[in-house]
């Protein structure tokens, strides 16, 4: 059995296949997501504006938008070139602050700025509307005061009379780090292991065509050994895979690991399910090119109904229901609770033995239907 072992992986390394499929497909992908994500910070609210009145004022105004967005100004002679770049879809807002915006406000009247807007692009500008609507009311209290302070009321009487009925607390909840790279590699590094099958079924029916599958039944080998030793290169396969994997998000974009035990034992029985329901497979399909179908059916559908494309909250619940009887799910729900949430060998020991159930679940059916698989190869 070791030497049949040693053989295996002497083929898995010369497989060219299997190194695009294992490593340098996933790495692509992860390079790919993680270009795009790592640099996108959604917690930034932009907002272009362009200063038609060039006063005090609305630089004074546009310095408190600064404070809670970034404001990128824009030339005084640019408003039509922008207001067709809103209607292109190329951004959602433009605020401008007209001529006479200083004036209006010395003379006591309504000093009216225009926010452009994509009606189509609500949720992006909805929290802009919120914060201009934030800084008009202030203005207007500033403006309340001093009519008060003007008839006679004190400063600290004035603001008491503005000041509001409903005081609202605000209570710090601390959140886990988490990004989109805790995201990005994990899935991407669950959702490649599966395709080992495709590796694995190969070898199976390569063994079969050339006759080697029945010179060995000829041999004192016995099923089960051959079973084993078979099965347990790839085991290796995977966890180098998914060390290599794990490594280049740690060494490219600084993906934080967590307790390394507990991410070892993850992986430890994240290969044991993609392996164990490789060999059910082999066992199961007439063929190569079934194999390869069905492999690519388990590993992107498992991916999207898992939740390792997008985190598996933002998807429907029906989805997220589905999502519960996939190995795909509980891998990367406790590698995102190692990564994430610093989560440790007794916080992920459930998922765990739920991917080393899928994996039995495949060894067994592989148990059962070997004997069938040997006689056919005799045949």
């Amino acid at each position: 059995m070791k030497a049949m072992i040693i053989k295996e992986l002497r083929l898995i390394g010369k497989d060219r296949r299997s190194f695009i499929f294992l490593l340098l497909m996933p790495i692509i992908f992860i390079v790919m997501f993680g270009s795009v994500f790592n640099q996108t910070d959604g917690s930034a609210i932009t907002l272009r504006t362009i200063d038609q009145d060039q006063s005090a004022a609305s630089k004074a105004l546009i310095g408190q938008m600064q404070n809670i967005m970034d404001v990128k100004q824009l030339p005084v002679d640019n408003l039509n070139e922008q207001l067709d770049k809103i209607k292109q879809g190329q951004f959602s807002s433009m605020l401008v602050i007209p001529s006479g915006f200083e004036k209006s406000m010395k003379e006591g009247q309504a000093a009216n700025i225009k926010l452009y807007q994509d009606p189509a692009s609500q949720t992006e500008t909805a929290p802009i509307q919120a914060i201009l609507g934030s800084i008009s009311s202030q203005y207007r209290e500033q403006k309340l005061t001093t009519m008060l302070m003007a008839n006679g009321e004190s400063k600290s009487q004035a603001e008491a009379a503005l000041a509001s009925p409903i005081h609202i607390e605000n209570v710090s909840a601390s959140a886990d780090h988490f990004n989109m790279i805790d995201q990005v590699v994990p899935g991407m590094t669950v959702m490649f292991v599966f395709f080992i099958m495709i590796t694995m079924a190969r070898r199976f029916f390569e063994e079969k065509k050339t006759g080697l599958l029945s010179r060995i039944r000829t041999t004192r080998i016995k099923p089960l050994q051959y079973l084993i030793g078979m099965w347990f290169p790839f085991v290796l396969t995977v966890i180098a895979q998914c060390m290599i994997l794990f490594a280049f998000g740690h060494l490219v974009y600084g993906l934080r690991l967590g307790d390394i035990a507990a991410l070892s034992a993850v992986v430890l029985c994240l290969s044991i399910a993609g392996t164990g329901i490789g060999l059910g497979l082999s066992f199961l399909v007439p063929g190569e090119g079934a194999a390869m179908v069905i492999t690519q059916i388990i590993s992107m559908g498992g991916a999207m109904l898992g939740g390792l494309w997008v985190p598996s909250y933002l998807l429907p619940q029906a989805v997220q229901t589905v999502g519960h009887f996939l190995p795909q799910f509980w891998a990367q729900h406790s590698l995102q609770d190692i990564i994430a949430h610093g989560a440790h060998l007794s916080d992920i020991w459930g998922s765990a033995l739920i991917l080393l159930t899928f994996g039995l679940a495949g060894l067994t059916i592989a148990l059962i239907r070997l004997p069938g698989f040997l006689r056919s190869a005799a045949n």
